[in-house]
């Protein structure tokens, strides 16, 4: 005798090899044994055998009219037997019961489960009528999955798809049949998606996907602006008996900051570091600062930039030759001799901008040599004498000398700083990625650079000192220690900075162009109107909540744009090497990935890349480098390993930046990852 039973959902059949009062041994064909409780036995039969009644039942169930039985069964609850004897006839065989109990199963919209196992009641006809309307509903999208999948396999994109189309790639609901006919069309194109798409016309070019998903991401309302007036500054500001001069590239709008010197050869030397005051006249929680709190900071890549606020409004507050600014001054006293520190004192005031320099017009000739005297050419053309600029040089070498003892090591400048240009009338729109790029050198550490950073470090980390010592909070920057793995981190409290040197850090130099410094200025604003009652007037008190939201959007956003920049870069590096028919570079290796597989860092573009067959040679080794295909898309270009240079050149410089190799900022932008699953199955995913 042989007994059909359900078992987790499935239906089963085997011998009965002895039965006792609720359960019963059942051996399968495949030999196992099983013990089955009675309440779930369904049927006792003697024929056919199980293999063949559940393939003969499993065929006849599929010829069952639902509509049909539906009609025939009870209202009441029935078993499956007695369905079959209403459809079938009376008596209905061991096949015919058992395709009744399959049916029966396998249609939950037309009968839903009784009070035991093999009991069925009829679903309540609009239910039904609810069901089948789902289900006409449900092939009429599988149909539209179809089309558009024949579509983009054909070379032509659906305009659904195409409007979806980086919502598809990036943040997909994988319930939508635009996300199904894109894996059903590279699934059955054996394709993949990008190449897809790009082939169907989805994807313009290669630059404009990665404008396009940038964004999505970042920018999805958009990158313009409302239209928004500047306030005026109230306050009543003094005029500084200064003459100012800022150092910025050619493309710099937003100028933050400016320096001047009084009392050279006097014995005592006055530094002033001048910040432009866009906090004087803005309000926390004003449309323009909401502005601001949204983006956060400016985004730059080459050729282009989106600013943090509109132009309309930088232009009102930027330290802009021939005006008298509006700036938040950090005047610093230093001995003439020793360049000891003597006296700090912050002030509000308007500043006369004598002249905004450019360094990347002026490099070439404010060299050290000249500025030292060795070099005696007359750089008339610079309003700026050599004298003042001679001093800043002086002070910045020894500023950074004083940071270093603290560091514990020097900082490397071994690598030079790339700037990029594209040739094109203006940088007022996005580029269209075809333009002409052109990828220049400038050695980090030069000396308007340095002087410039050097003075920015000495405002950052007084104000920040300063801040604390009044109880004020701001947002800071602090790294533990320079051991690996011991990230830069931004917090309200004025911790040490081991990798600048410094007791405190505090981003205040740049508030046009970062929402941080904005914010700080702020506080420091406090701090000079109100001494030390300044915490109780500032606009961010100790433990604010909201300065903790701050940091935490700041950090995410920032480290975003960082991105962006990162990759938009490489792709004019690629783009840089087609244009430029280079075939071979030469490169250092840094780092071993495995499998035969070393990065390296081309030495003469800023271009990280894999290549294959340097397994024998040690890191830092030099070599030529065979490329590969540059592949715009994913940002990603391969090589060879084709000579061997000379390792010990290199050895020296690798080692110097040992601590720096691991960082992220210094990986390859890389392939590009989607989320786009091809393990989905169009059918199976969730309708």
């Amino acid at each position: 005798m042989y007994v059909l039973f359900e078992d987790a959902g499935k239906f089963m059949a085997g011998r009965v090899m002895s039965e006792a009062e609720a359960s019963a041994q059942v051996e399968l064909d495949s030999g196992k044994r099983v013990k089955v409780k009675s309440a779930h036995m369904l049927l006792k039969f003697d024929k056919p055998a199980p293999a063949v009644l559940l393939q003969s039942a499993a065929a006849l169930s599929q010829t069952i009219e639902l509509e049909l039985a539906y009609e025939c069964a009870s209202d009441e609850e029935f078993g499956f037997g007695d369905l079959a004897q209403d459809y079938f006839s009376t008596p209905a065989s061991t096949t015919e019961q058992v395709a009744a109990l399959l049916c029966l199963h396998e249609a939950p919209h037309y009968f839903r489960r009784g009070s035991s196992k093999g009991r069925f009641r009829k679903a309540p006809a609009e239910i039904v009528q609810q069901a089948l309307l789902a289900i006409e509903k449900k092939k009429q999208v599988q149909a539209q999955i179809e089309a558009w999948s024949a579509e983009l396999v054909s070379g032509s994109c659906p305009a659904p798809i195409r409007e979806q189309l980086y919502k598809i790639l990036f943040r997909p609901d994988k319930n939508t049949p635009e996300y199904k006919a894109v894996v059903l069309a590279s699934k059955s194109s054996q394709t993949a998606p990008l190449d897809l798409l790009q082939n169907a016309g989805a994807i313009a070019s290669p630059w404009d996907f990665h404008w396009q998903r940038f964004l999505f991401d970042l920018f999805p309302k958009g990158t313009g602006f409302p239209a928004l007036q500047a306030p005026a500054i109230a306050d009543d500001l003094p005029l500084a008996p200064v003459q100012a001069f800022s150092i910025d590239d050619s493309h710099t709008t937003e100028i933050d900051d400016a320096l001047s010197l009084q009392g050279l050869g006097s014995g005592s030397v006055t530094v002033g570091i001048h910040i432009a005051a866009p906090g004087l006249a803005l309000s926390p929680g004003s449309a323009i600062d909401q502005l601001g709190r949204t983006r956060l900071s400016t985004v730059y890549m080459p050729g282009y930039k989106i600013t943090m606020l509109p132009d309309s409004v930088v232009q009102a507050y930027t330290l802009i030759e021939g005006r008298d600014c509006p700036a938040v001054s950090l005047y610093v006293t230093f001995s003439e001799d020793t360049l000891e520190v003597q006296s700090a004192v912050t002030r509000l005031e308007r500043v006369p901008i004598l002249v905004n320099l450019r360094h990347d017009q002026l490099d070439e000739r404010i060299t050290r040599e000249w500025l030292e005297g060795e070099d005696q050419s007359d750089h008339a053309d610079v309003p700026v004498s050599r004298a003042t600029l001679g001093f800043f040089w002086r002070l910045a070498q020894t500023l950074k000398g004083r940071r270093e003892v603290v560091r514990g090591k020097p900082e490397n400048f071994n690598r030079p700083d790339y700037s990029f240009k594209l040739e094109r009338a203006n940088n007022d729109t996005p580029p269209s990625g075809d333009e002409t790029v052109v990828i220049g050198t400038r050695k980090r550490g030069a000396p308007l650079d340095l002087m410039v950073a050097e003075a920015m470090i000495l405002a950052n980390s007084t104000w920040g000192q300063w801040m604390a010592s009044l109880g004020v909070p701001g947002i800071y920057r602090s790294q533990a220690s320079l051991a690996p793995g011991v990230k830069v981190r931004m917090g309200t409290k004025a911790l040490p900075h081991a990798g600048i040197g410094v007791p405190s850090y505090a981003w205040s130099t740049s508030p046009l162009r970062r929402y941080t410094d904005l914010v700080n200025q702020w506080q420091i604003i406090a701090c000079t109107k109100h001494g030390a009652t300044a915490a109780l007037a500032a606009p961010f008190k100790p433990k604010d909540a909201e300065l903790f939201s701050i940091i935490s959007g700041f950090d995410a956003t920032y480290s975003a744009y960082n991105s962006v920049q990162s990759s938009m870069e490489r792709y004019w590096t690629l783009r840089h090497v087609q244009q430029q028919g280079i075939e071979e570079l030469d490169a250092s290796l840094v780092k071993e990935m495995g499998g035969g597989i070393w990065l390296v860092r081309a030495e003469t573009l800023p271009l990280m890349f894999s290549v294959m067959g340097a397994q024998t040679l040690p890191r830092g080794a030099r070599v030529r480098v065979k490329l590969a295909d540059v592949d715009l898309m994913a940002l990603d270009v391969h090589g060879t390993v084709i000579a061997h240079l000379d390792a010990d050149v290199a050895l020296t410089g690798m080692a110097a930046e040992s601590d720096e190799v691991d960082d992220d900022d210094n990986l390859p932008a890389g392939p590009v990852t989607i989320a786009v699953d091809l393990n989905d199955s169009p059918q199976d995913l969730p309708a």
